[in-house]
């Protein structure tokens, strides 16, 4: 064996663990070639339709004061002083007394206790400087204590004492700090490829928020904004970390076509279970302020976007491991490669799909209490379109997930077993004796 300190003879072997110092043996010329026909056509056509649906901005509107419809400042709490809540009448009682209802015990409650009265310091905007009251019930989920800052509302219609009122907590800097600690894990463990994933995390962020979603409030279709965006992502995202090879370029080719099956079966499911996609507050708002957007077309927007992120670790990973798999035994066909890349991409499999689900389940976890609590049977909590939403996205989604893994392995396999470099005089390395020839 050769030792690692001088660099062997033309003739001479290695040992086959050399690959993991550095990537696969380069496809050959031809493989190159192919592999370029078909995405440099693909990249184009992104470009060109990040050209063609590329958004002026977000579309102008009136505030209507809803929700997050709100104009907003920050502000800083000035002082907190505990009050009797009879004094500042902070909730009234029925008339009649009756505390049988749940709004009469939180009144009655709210009045037996100590209240906060707090006076908020308008920071920024043109009443900076401007102080209002703020009053707290003892049973409100925040309380607000001296020197917090707070995100406050403003309504410029509302009476001049009632035109200000703390709406949320200023949660900027544990934020940030969580951001700091999450980029400087990412770049210990990750050293340079850990940099180009930060990088390519903001790109995606600001195709996100300069394409995607001006693009669809302006009136684009949904559907091709996300799948053009989203194609965008990927392509940025893949090349950048994982470098411009003939392995990222098969990861890409997997990712493609599984997010092309979840469009597919997405428009499909959506279509057959009749969901319109406006089922809450918050897309009855986007309903109302931009009417002319297709609400189940942004339903299946959403689906392409949220399957991406997965998708490209599976992808991404089931063509390493084939690669690999090559490098170690390079006499392997494509057939034994196939075989054992899909036993690997199994155990990829069962944690993804379970991964997904579980976070899926985790978001809407307060809905699922909330028919826990009125005694709904399985069937008809399913049946609410709220819940079948969450029930279309989680197994289109996954379904896509289960196909990119076959898919991916059987193209990782074809091509690696297909290069056969000119330096290689178009014969596959011997292997014997556990040692392979030194890929050029």
């Amino acid at each position: 064996m050769t030792s690692p300190q001088q660099p062997p003879e033309p003739h001479d072997h290695e040992h086959s663990h050399s690959h993991s110092h550095g990537p696969a043996a380069p496809v050959s010329r031809h493989l190159r070639r192919v592999i370029a026909a078909i995405l440099i056509p693909f990249a184009t056509a992104v470009v060109v339709g990040l050209v063609v649906l590329w958004p002026g901005g977000t579309p102008a509107h009136e505030r209507t004061g809803v929700g997050f419809d709100r104009q907003t400042e920050q502000g800083k709490v000035v002082s907190v002083e505990h009050v009797d809540c009879k004094d500042v009448n902070a909730a009234q009682v029925p008339p009649t007394g009756d505390t049988s209802t749940p709004e009469g015990r939180e009144a009655v409650n709210a009045q037996q206790g100590q209240c906060e009265k707090a006076t908020v310091e308008v920071t920024t905007g043109p009443d900076t400087g401007r102080r209002f009251v703020e009053i707290v019930q003892p049973d409100a989920p925040r309380q607000l204590h001296e020197g917090q800052g707070v995100v406050v509302a403003y309504a410029p219609d509302a009476p001049h004492d009632l035109q200000y009122s703390v709406t949320d907590v200023n949660r900027k800097v544990p934020l940030a700090v969580l951001a700091g600690i999450f980029a400087l894990a990412v770049v210990v463990v990750g050293r340079m490829r850990g940099v180009m994933a930060l990088i390519a995390l903001a790109v995606s962020f600001l195709v996100l928020t300069y394409f995607i979603l001006p693009a669809i409030l302006q009136g684009s279709n949904p559907l091709v904004v996300a799948v053009v965006g989203s194609s965008a992502i990927m392509l940025i995202a893949l090349y950048m970390c994982h470098g411009l090879s003939a392995r990222t370029s098969v990861a890409v080719l997997g990712t493609l076509i599984s997010l092309l099956l979840i469009g597919l079966l997405g428009s499909l499911f959506i279509g057959w279970a009749s969901l319109s996609g406006n089922t809450d507050d918050n897309t009855g708002l986007i309903h109302g302020l931009y009417p002319e957007i297709d609400m189940s077309g942004l339903l299946l927007a959403g689906i392409i976007i949220g399957s991406l992120g997965v998708l490209d670790d599976v992808t991404v990973t089931q063509t390493s491991v084939v690669w690999e798999l090559h490098q170690a035994d390079p006499g392997m066909g494509p057939r034994g490669l196939y075989r054992a890349g899909i036993r690997i991409g199994r155990d990829h499999i069962a944690s993804v799909v379970n991964t997904l689900v579980l976070a899926y389940a985790g978001a809407a976890l307060p809905l699922l209490l909330l028919f826990s609590i009125a005694q709904s049977s399985m069937g008809t909590v399913a049946n609410s379109e709220l819940v079948a939403e969450e029930i279309v996205r989680t197994l289109v989604g996954s379904i896509g997930l289960v196909a990119s893994v076959p898919l991916t392995t059987g193209l990782a396999a074809l091509v690696v077993s297909a290069d056969r470099p000119a330096s290689g005089g178009g014969k596959p390395a011997a292997v014997r004796g556990g040692r392979r020839r030194r890929a050029k």
